[in-house]
């Protein structure tokens, strides 16, 4: 498809219109951050214990906010972690990133750098190879907006 230059023009103006406007992002809910917790989880309700989640308690760009999470495992054949999920609750989608373990990862920690549209909690989910399930939560306070804030 290829544009001439009076269509170009017509996108432009249309886009910068719709910036213009003041369009609102729709950012998740409480309820819609539950139901992608009860999704990965497969219905379990998560316990707190066993994992960490580090992050500031002050964000001074919510562009780039890092975060790290930790579970105690002995990461063995019988007993480990296979995924944790880190979500942000008040972002326009609550899933952040989700990370896959083995026993032959021997430790399970990972970190990541994230955006967070306004204050909010970042919540850490690890689901374990019996079943079970771990979170954490930390509201982050974020001074200058991210994705859409």
């Amino acid at each position: 498809m290829t544009l001439n230059r009076r269509e170009a023009l017509a996108v432009v103006a249309g886009a910068a219109a719709f910036a213009v406007s003041g369009a609102k992002v729709a950012f998740a809910t409480a309820d819609e951050t539950r139901k992608a917790i009860l999704a990965f989880t497969g219905g379990a309700e998560p316990v707190e214990g066993k994992i960490t989640l580090d992050a500031p308690e002050i964000a001074e760009n919510g562009n780039t906010v890092p975060v790290s999470v930790s579970v105690e495992s002995p990461m063995t054949a019988e007993d480990h972690v296979e995924a944790v999920a880190i979500l942000a609750e008040g972002n326009p989608s609550p899933a952040v990133a989700t990370f896959h373990f083995t026993a032959m990862s021997g430790e399970a920690m990972a970190s990541t750098r994230m955006r967070l549209a306004k204050t909010q909690n970042v919540i850490a989910v690890a689901r374990m190879k019996d079943g079970s399930v771990f979170m954490d939560t930390k509201e982050v306070k974020v001074t200058i907006g991210g994705c859409g804030g």
